[in-house]
C-alpha cells in the first residue's frame, strides 16, 4: 500500500505545484522526521524558498493549502508542520494493508519480465572457502534474494577460474604427490583432501632444488598451454581436480546458504573461440598498443591511468580477456548483469567495463556491488598451522556459541520435555548461522566492519536473533490461539463469511497504527534495496519492524484482548507480521525459528 499512496503524494503534490507555475521535477518526498505525525512529508519548501523568496514554513502552509487529496484512494488530508508538507494516509489505507499481508507472499513485487545473471563468490577453487570473503556470498545471495522477491528473473553463477597459474599448479601437485607425503586432512570433504596437495606443491616450487623447480614449471606451463590451446586431455586433468575441490565448496556454502544455478567456468570461453574473437576485435581498435611485450588497452580516455594487457607475447590470453568474452556471453543472454566484487578489484570492474564500451558494448547492462572486507573476531577458530580461518570455522563456532546463549533462554523448557535434543540443535544453528548473515549483510557494503560475537548474538540487541525472536513470539501467539479453539484461518480476510466480519478500524491503538503503517512500507523497502543492490536496507527494516512489533506485544494484549472483535483484529495484525519479518528475513538469507 505504501508504494500506492507515495504515488498519490507525488501525483497530488505535482499538480498543486504545476498549477502555480512552479517546478515539479523535485518534489523532495522522504519519510517524515520522527516528531513530524505524517506518513509521508515533503521538504521540497527548501528548495522552493529562493525562487519564491519566502521562508520555508511559509511556503509549505501555502503547498499544503494547495494539494488537493480528493479523488485519491489512500490520501486523506494534507497539511504542513515547519518547512515540512506533511502528508496523512486514511483508514483505507491501514484496512488495505492488513488485507494484504495475510498473504504469505506479502512484499513481492510483480514480474518485471526482466532477467538479471548475478555473479557471485567466484573463489579460485584451490581449497575450502576462506572466511576473509565471506562477505562475497553473503552479501551477493542476498542481492539475488533482494533482485528474486523484486519481481526480476534472477540465476545466480559462479564463474569458475579453471585455466590459471594457480589451477595449473593444483593439477601437476595432485598429479605428482603421494597421499603418505601429506598431513591428515582437517575435515572428511574433497575440499579439505585436496587442498593438501596444492599447498605441498606450493612448498615445494619454493623450497626444491632449482632443477626440480625447473622441471616442474615445465610441466606447470605445459597444462596452462595445454588449457590455452583446447586441448581435451589437458581439460579433463584439471577438471578432475577443479570440480572435486569445487564440490566440497559447495557443501561449505550451502550451509550459509548461498546456492548457486550454474558454475560457468573460464575454459568454456577460451575453448569456444570467444575469447580469441575478444583480442581480435580489441587490437583492431584505436586503444590497442603493443608495449612490453603484450598488447595492452591504453583506457586513459576512460580516466584509467594503469594499462590493460589483454594478450601475452606467447600468444596465450588473460584472466580479464576471457571475462570480457564471459561478460559479453552475459549481455546476450540477460537483459542485466550484477557482479559482487571486494573493493581490491575495484580497478579491475573499472578496466572491464571500459574495455566492454571499446568492444560495442552497452555497459549499462552492468553493475557491480562493491564491498569492504570484514575484520575477523577473537575466538577459539583454529588457523591450522597458518593456513587461516575457513568459512566452515566461523559457522561452526557460531552454532557452538548460539546453543549456549540457546540453552541457557530454554533452560527450563529442556529440563521439561518441551524440547529435545534435535529442537535444540535447530534453534542454535538457525540462530548462530543467522547471526553470522544478518551482522554482515545488515552494514552498507563500502563500510569496513568488525564482526564481534557479542554483538551479533545478543538477543536484546538490533541481531539476528532479536529479529527471529518476533517471528518466533508471532507463530507462538498464533499457535496459542490455535490451541484455545481459535480458528486464526477463518479471521484471515478472504477467508469466509467470518473474515468478512472482520473489522480493521477497532485497531486504533497508536502502537497498533504504527505497526500497520510500517508493515505497509515493507514492498518499498524491497523496492529501494533491489534500485541500489543495497540489502542492509532491508536490515534496517527488519530492526525498525522488531521495535514497533514489540512496543505493539508490550502495549496491546492478543489474547486478553477487551472483546473478540479486537482479539480477531490483533491476531490478523500478528498474522500480517509474521507473514512481513519471516519474508523480509528470508530475503537477507536469514531462517525465522518457529521457537526460540
Amino acid at each position: 500500500m505504501f508504494r500506492e499512496f507515495r504515488a498519490e503524494v507525488e501525483a497530488a503534490l505535482a499538480d498543486a505545484l504545476a498549477a502555480r507555475g512552479l517546478p515539479t521535477d523535485d518534489l523532495g518526498i522522504e519519510e517524515p522526521p520522527e516528531d513530524v505525525p505524517a506518513t509521508l512529508a515533503s521538504s521540497v519548501a527548501f528548495r522552493l524558498a529562493g525562487e519564491v523568496g519566502a521562508p520555508p514554513p511559509e511556503i509549505a502552509a501555502e503547498v499544503a493549502e494547495a494539494v488537493d487529496p480528493e479523488g485519491y484512494e489512500y490520501l486523506a488530508r494534507v497539511d504542513s508542520q515547519g518547512p515540512y508538507v506533511n502528508f496523512h494516509a486514511g483508514e483505507a489505507y491501514l484496512a488495505d494493508t492488513l488485507v494484504a499481508a495475510q498473504d504469505g507472499e506479502y512484499g513481492r513485487l510483480p514480474d518485471r519480465d526482466t532477467s538479471v545473471v548475478v555473479e557471485h563468490t567466484s573463489a579460485n577453487p584451490t581449497g575450502p572457502v576462506h572466511v576473509g570473503r565471506a562477505r562475497n556470498p553473503i552479501l551477493g545471495d542476498a542481492i539475488a534474494r533482494v533482485l528474486d522477491f523484486a519481481g526480476y528473473g534472477v540465476e545466480r553463477h559462479y564463474y569458475v577460474n579453471d585455466a590459471g597459474r594457480q589451477v595449473a599448479v593444483f593439477t601437476w601437485a595432485y598429479e605428482t604427490f603421494d597421499e603418505s607425503d601429506l598431513p591428515k586432512p582437517e575435515r572428511d570433504r574433497a575440499d579439505y583432501d585436496l587442498v593438501r596437495y596444492y599447498r605441498k606443491g606450493n612448498q615445494f616450487l619454493e623450497d626444491a632444488d632449482p632443477e626440480e623447480v625447473e622441471a616442474a614449471e615445465a610441466e606447470i606451463e605445459s597444462i596452462m598451454r595445454g588449457l590455452e590451446a583446447g586441448d581435451d586431455e589437458t581439460y579433463e586433468r584439471v577438471e578432475r581436480v577443479v570440480d572435486r575441490v569445487l564440490s566440497g565448496m559447495r557443501d561449505s556454502l550451502e550451509r550459509l546458504p548461498a546456492e548457486f544455478d550454474a558454475f560457468v567456468k573460464e575454459t568454456e570461453f577460451i575453448r569456444d573461440g570467444s575469447a580469441d574473437d575478444v583480442v581480435d576485435r580489441l587490437k583492431d581498435t584505436e586503444y590497442a598498443v603493443y608495449e612490453e611485450d603484450a598488447w595492452q588497452l591504453d583506457l586513459s580516455a576512460f580516466g584509467i591511468e594503469k594499462m590493460l594487457v589483454f594478450l601475452r607475447s606467447d600468444g596465450t590470453t588473460l584472466y580479464t580477456t576471457r571475462d570480457l568474452a564471459h561478460h559479453e556471453w552475459k549481455f546476450a543472454n540477460y537483459d542485466a548483469a550484477v557482479t559482487v566484487l571486494g573493493e581490491d578489484h575495484k580497478l579491475q570492474a573499472d578496466q572491464l567495463k571500459a574495455a566492454l564500451e571499446i568492444l560495442g558494448n552497452d555497459t549499462d547492462q552492468l553493475s557491480h556491488a562493491i564491498y569492504s572486507y570484514v575484520n575477523l573476531p577473537d575466538g577459539k577458530m583454529s588457523t591450522r598451522r597458518g593456513t587461516g580461518v575457513d568459512l566452515d570455522d566461523l559457522l561452526d563456532e557460531a552454532i557452538v556459541r548460539a546453543r549456549e546463549e540457546v540453552e541457557k533462554r530454554l533452560d527450563s523448557r529442556i529440563r521439561d520435555d518441551e524440547l529435545d535434543e534435535e529442537d535444540v540443535e535447530r534453534i542454535a544453528r538457525q540462530v548462530g548461522i543467522g547471526a553470522v548473515r544478518y551482522d554482515i549483510v545488515s552494514k552498507q557494503p563500502t563500510k569496513a566492519i568488525t564482526f564481534e560475537w557479542e554483538r551479533a548474538l545478543d538477543f536484546e540487541a538490533q541481531s539476528a536473533p532479536y529479529v527471529q525472536y518476533v517471528h518466533a513470539r508471532c507463530c507462538g501467539i498464533l499457535e496459542e490461539a490455535e490451541s484455545r479453539g481459535i480458528d486464526v484461518g477463518a479471521i484471515e480476510f478472504g477467508g469466509g463469511e467470518a473474515a468478512a466480519d472482520l473489522d480493521p478500524s477497532v485497531l486504533d491503538a497508536p502502537e497498533e497504527r504504527d505497526l500497520l503503517r510500517t508493515i505497509a512500507r515493507f514492498p518499498a523497502v524491497i523496492e529501494e534495496a533491489a534500485e541500489d543492490l543495497e540489502p542492509h536496507v532491508v536490515a534496517t527494516y527488519t530492526r525498525e519492524f522488531a521495535e514497533t512489533f514489540n512496543a505493539f506485544y508490550r502495549e496491546c494484549p492478543v489474547l486478553a484482548a477487551e472483546d473478540e472483535r479486537r482479539r480477531d483484529a490483533r491476531l490478523a495484525l500478528v498474522n500480517a507480521s509474521r507473514a512481513t519479518v519471516a519474508n523480509a528475513l528470508s530475503v537477507l538469507g536469514v531462517e525465522a525459528p518457529t521457537s526460540m
